[in-house]
């Protein structure tokens, strides 16, 4: 133990009075001679909080913008594929009206036709008052005509019976 108390208070004087555990002096003498090459480890600077704190910040910041960037860009191509459905949509609905209105054209365009070649009001009653007076101008005939041949088998019967009358006698 004394002999370890006086290891402990040499190493605190002098870092090279520590004994080896070398028992020959030989040995002694060549770990003495040989020197130990001594090895500079640069000593890291530690990131301070500051300088941390601006690279944890960029980085957060990078990170997140580039996740935004990749929703926006996401929600751009969403919202350009509804506008290009709704412009496709909108372009047969156009098709459709357009049909639609050249057919509702051709419609007007025959009832122009049929308008231009149909009579009027005025015409159809002008029309039916000729049609009155030719059928009461047929009818006067044919009262005229009924009359007429009314007479003739008049006079017929006439003649029929002094014919007969005649021949009997």
């Amino acid at each position: 133990m004394a002999s370890l108390a006086r290891l402990g208070s040499l190493a605190q004087r002098s870092p090279r009075c520590i004994r080896s555990f070398a028992t020959s002096g030989a040995l002694r003498a060549e770990v003495q001679a040989v020197p130990t090459p001594v090895t500079v480890v640069a000593q890291k600077k530690p990131v301070g909080g500051f300088r941390g704190g601006i690279v944890g910040f960029l980085f957060g910041f990078s990170l997140a913008s580039s996740l935004a960037a990749y929703h926006l860009l996401e929600e751009y191509q969403r919202a350009s594929a509804a506008l290009q459905a709704s412009v496709d949509e909108l372009k047969i609905s156009t098709e459709k009206v357009s049909s639609h209105v050249r057919r509702i054209e051709a419609v007007e365009k025959d009832l122009q036709a049929l308008n231009n070649s149909s009579a009027s009001k005025e015409d159809i009653s002008k029309v039916r008052a000729e049609v009155k007076k030719l059928y009461d101008g047929l009818h006067v005939e044919f009262l005229d005509l009924r009359s007429y041949v009314w007479g003739i088998q008049q006079d017929l019967h006439k003649l029929s019976k002094k014919d007969s009358t005649t021949v009997r006698v």
